[in-house]
């Protein structure tokens, strides 16, 4: 795996979310609901994905049936995969701090 297809999966997922938000026709009273829930489970299941990824090639490579090209590849997709988690739950986080300063 390259960088070009951790960009395409990023613009896969991006435009998923934008027909969920924006099909409202399919929701009962044309509410536009998201399950966030759901969203934050496929995430963290991402996440675990390339965990076992890199793992895999980590072992490979020790194998020696692997090249380091895609042992660093999938290291790098990790690290990008559990650094855009940890942002997301740092934003969540501080909403809801956000959310109980406000008066009521």
């Amino acid at each position: 795996m390259s960088t070009p297809s951790v960009a395409n999966n990023a613009y896969q997922m991006a435009a998923r979310l934008a027909r969920q938000a924006s099909s409202p026709e399919d929701l009962p009273n044309g509410r536009n609901d998201v399950d966030f829930g759901q969203l934050v489970q496929e995430a963290v299941g991402n996440v675990v994905d390339k965990g076992r990824d890199m793992d895999e090639k980590s072992i490979g490579l020790v194998e020696g049936k692997t090249d380091v090209v895609d042992v660093v590849t999938a290291i790098a997709e990790t690290e990008m995969a559990l650094e855009t988690m940890v942002t997301v739950r740092d934003r969540v986080i501080s909403a809801y701090e956000e959310i109980m300063r406000m008066p009521i």
